[in-house]
């Protein structure tokens, strides 16, 4: 049953949820399409049966709250495309979330990039869309970024909306101690009339040209047809020449 704008009452879809988690045979949960609404119902779940059975978590946008909540949880999980996205996506895309769930090797390369931060360093991955990480902040699903990989993307958005959440992550030392970051695709990206007066990558540069960590631009994650999958909580390496 529809519900506002949601499939079903918060109730409904936490019981489905639930138990799609709960289902010792099932080996992933891929969802259909990003979650607005998971922050409703996340605090609900009951992840005792998942953490003896874990599987693969799949979905990217607004499934970032599952993602952060999660690594709390030490449960690692895919930041990649979602079937309702299937026919748009390249056939690169849908093959490194093959590759992805069936456990080979990642290796993603992306064109340089002006502003790219040169370096090379191991950590953590974690984050995924911009406005779900920064709304996060705060909650239980809160990730800790020190000596971490960082990677965000975001759709449809204000330059001065991306700003302040930039601003955001500055001020709560999210971006004090990264082991690196990684900006994907902002897609869609709007300027309001007067103007922000700079660019998405000038807004990015202001708040870490401090730090010293490899910073990767326009990497394939994102909004985009060719949304590379990567795992969420799994050690990776960035390189940047």
């Amino acid at each position: 049953n529809v519900h506002h704008t949601f499939a079903g009452t918060d109730e409904q879809r936490l019981e489905d949820l639930q138990n799609a988690l709960d289902n010792t045979e099932i080996k992933a949960i891929i969802c259909a399409r990003g979650g607005y609404g998971t922050g409703r119902i996340i605090d609900k779940l009951d992840f005792t049966v998942f953490l003896k059975y874990p599987k693969w978590l799949v979905g990217f946008s607004d499934i970032t709250i599952l993602h952060t909540h999660l690594h709390q949880l030490s449960i690692a999980s895919i930041h990649g495309s979602m079937p309702l996205l299937f026919p748009k996506q390249t056939p690169q895309a849908i093959q490194s979330l093959k590759d992805v769930l069936f456990g080979k090797k990642i290796l993603i390369k992306a064109e340089k990039h002006e502003f790219n931060q040169i370096g090379i360093k191991k950590g953590i991955l974690i984050g995924g869309n911009l406005s779900l990480f920064v709304n996060s902040l705060g909650t239980k699903s809160e990730i800790m970024t020190e000596n971490k990989i960082l990677f965000i993307e975001d759709v449809n958005e204000y330059i001065y909306h991306l700003d302040r959440m930039m601003v955001q992550l500055y001020r709560a030392n999210k971006l004090k101690n990264l082991a690196g970051l990684v900006i994907g695709q902002f897609s869609e990206i709007k300027d309001n009339i007067k103007g922000f007066g700079a660019s998405l990558e000038e807004t990015i540069v202001e708040w870490t040209k401090e730090y010293t960590y490899p910073i990767a631009f326009n990497f394939p994650i994102g909004h985009q047809e060719n949304n590379m999958s990567v795992i969420c909580g799994k050690v990776m390496t960035l390189d940047l020449w």
